[in-house]
């Protein structure tokens, strides 16, 4: 069994692998790959294998590359979720110390997210954009003057000194992430399914989708839309809700929703997949 997620090593994809692992006792193979497209295809083309993937960020909203690749992907089902706090901290070489630092390096996302304290502490050190938070920490520890923002994990696989602890400008900085498979999970009695799909182009049609779930008490925990990529003004609708795909009410509604309003779900007629709902 291999676990495929975004490398290098130290990034937050291989820390959200490494916590469902633990979670669930999966005994497997960790490989790093370049990106979330690659992840999906790998699990796409290959067997006895899951991808983690980040899918939504609470401050950043969807990762579009992920969900674009997903829908493009007909063997790839979604077999369970983890949700991980981002957490960044300020890494060094060991021995130096925070008035020193001269350079600030990391992936610009990660930069964007910690302004406030590089305002506050050092404004007067030059902000460097990296390719990753695990790639800054690298080229940071062979820098004078250098340091880098990125997580916990980087620090200990690389030998860099933590100088400042959680430094994001919002403490509830949260990242969705999908277990990727060939198939999804059974019903537990706590699930989500996440749902992919086209409607016809009159009009109401994508209320009567809602009114299908919402007369049967089926509450929708995520509303997106996206694109189709096949023509201007063509939209794919992204749902997630509260149930299997395989319970009463869940299956009732997604008959309707394909027989009576023609409905089209993506991409391979079904559901995205159904699992346990994370709970912390």
């Amino acid at each position: 069994m291999k676990v495929y997620y975004l490398g290098p090593p130290g990034t937050f994809g291989e820390q959200a692998a490494l916590d469902y692992m633990h979670r669930t006792g999966l005994v497997a193979e960790l490989v790093p790959l370049q990106s979330h497209p690659e992840i999906v295809a790998a699990v796409d083309g290959g067997m006895d294998c899951y991808g983690v993937v980040a899918i939504e960020n609470s401050l950043g909203g969807a990762v579009i590359e992920t969900m674009d690749s997903i829908l493009a992907s007909a063997n790839v089902m979604v077999r369970a979720e983890h949700v991980l706090a981002i957490e960044q901290h300020l890494i060094a070489a060991p021995g130096l110390a925070l008035e020193n630092i001269t350079v600030v390096m990391s992936h610009p996302q990660a930069l964007s997210q910690c302004r406030i304290f590089l305002e506050k502490n050092l404004p007067g050190a030059r902000l460097e954009a990296s390719l990753s938070t695990v790639a800054a920490v690298e080229e940071a520890l062979q820098t004078a003057g250098g340091a880098a923002i990125a997580p916990q994990r980087a620090a200990e696989l690389l030998g860099g000194v933590i100088l400042a602890r959680n430094i994001q400008d919002v403490d509830n900085n949260m990242t969705r992430f999908l277990i990727l498979g060939r198939e999804d999970a059974a019903p537990t009695g706590d699930d989500k399914t996440s749902l992919a799909f086209t409607v016809p182009d009159k009009p109401g049609a994508v209320v009567s989708v809602m009114q299908e779930f919402s007369r049967r008490g089926i509450n929708l925990t995520r509303i997106e839309s996206r694109p189709s990529r096949q023509r201007l003004g063509e939209y794919v609708f992204l749902l997630d809700f509260q149930g299997h795909r395989l319970d009463d009410g869940p299956a009732t509604a997604l008959r309707a929703i394909t027989e009576d309003v023609g409905a089209r779900l993506l991409p391979a007629g079904r559901p995205l997949g159904s699992y346990p709902r994370f709970d912390g």
